[in-house]
């Protein structure tokens, strides 16, 4: 049974709006996180990965220091296991958002490890993922559990309403 949604497109396409859109849509409970840019004088600085419970740090940051870089983002592993990695425990009834499984949260082996174990739960789960990626996002891809839509500028504004039907037809 494929209970696990999954957004893709290429960056700044609007996945997490339309992820936005689709929680606020959202009859039913739901935990964990999405991701949001931070600009600075109009200019992207940094990433804030932010929970449905209301916690909030940066996922990655130009200021940060850190051993994994992407480009000149740093990324904060604290971060990714001490908000982003709780808010995704599977959890009785709830539908779990997870935005997104991307390089900088392949960082960390926990989140790899929590992203399985959601997957693998009975929650429903609706995120976005990368385009490409690294070995453990070609592996998430190829489960047989999991539908992966491609955002494009022809589908965006039908995708909310479009996935919230499909979390009430698995819901039933």
């Amino acid at each position: 049974m494929i209970k696990n949604i999954f957004i893709t497109g290429v960056p700044s396409s609007g996945k997490t709006t339309l992820i936005k859109k689709v929680i606020s849509g959202l009859t039913y409970p739901a935990s964990g996180f999405y991701t949001e840019e931070e600009r600075l004088d109009g200019r992207r600085c940094g990433f804030i990965l932010k929970t449905l419970d209301g916690k909030s740090g940066y996922l990655g940051h130009e200021n940060i220091q850190s051993e994994y870089f992407i480009r000149r983002y740093g990324v904060s592993i604290d971060n990714i296991e001490n908000i982003a990695v709780p808010s995704i425990v599977p959890s009785d009834d709830k539908i779990i958002i997870l935005d997104e499984i991307g390089k900088m949260e392949c960082f960390s082996e926990k989140f790899q490890s929590a992203t399985l174990r959601v997957l693998e739960s009975k929650n429903i789960v609706i995120g976005t993922i990368t385009l490409g990626g690294t070995s453990f996002i070609h592996k998430v891809k190829s489960r047989d559990d999991i539908e992966i839509i491609e955002l494009t500028p022809e589908n965006r504004d039908k995708l909310p309403d479009i996935i919230l039907v499909k979390i009430d037809e698995l819901l039933r």
